[in-house]
């Protein structure tokens, strides 16, 4: 079953490469569950199908980089990126999208938090396995309050522009 608005997320861990050491986070991966870093926050949160691919890379992380000022100055907390990649890839291609500080790079590695989300795709015929289907949410203190999936192949909805759009 895919999650619908009103549902609350469900429990699962995903992990983040962390680039600065602080209380309770080590250098390097830290896995999270998300049913604690969720809790009291407004999140946008955005799942694509894989680091350094072609789309990802041009316009999704790049859109929500750009308008993470605005998504901020409408209450959003957090901007997630969830990824079926591992830590060390998310934390690469945040670097290399100008991201780190300004969205989370959030590791769903094998695809378990994708699946529980009913947001999986598979991309075996592409080489790529199990991946995350194209969506963006709105999660306020863990339950979905908007959900945009991509029909398969397109880029419409799940944008920054239409989070922004979405937010009183």
């Amino acid at each position: 079953m895919t999650i619908k608005i009103g549902e609350k997320l469900p429990a699962g861990h995903l992990a983040e490469f962390v680039e600065v050491e602080s209380a309770g986070c080590s250098l390097g991966p830290n896995t999270f569950k998300v049913e604690e870093i969720t809790k009291g926050k407004t999140i946008a949160i955005f799942g694509l199908p894989g680091a350094y691919t072609p789309t990802c890379s041009a316009k999704h992380v790049p859109g929500y980089v750009a308008h993470a000022a605005a998504l901020k100055a409408k209450g959003v907390d957090e901007i997630w990126c969830i990824s079926v990649n591992d830590a060390f890839v998310m934390g690469a291609w945040g670097r290399d999208q100008k991201s780190t500080g300004i969205v989370r790079m959030m590791a769903d590695g094998n695809a378990d938090y994708s699946k529980a989300l009913g947001l999986d795709a598979d991309f075996s015929k592409f080489g790529m396995g199990t991946r995350s289907q194209r969506y963006s949410m709105l999660v306020v203190d863990g339950t979905v309050k908007q959900l945009n999936i991509e029909e398969g192949g397109k880029f419409e909805v799940s944008n920054a522009e239409t989070m922004l759009s979405q937010l009183a």
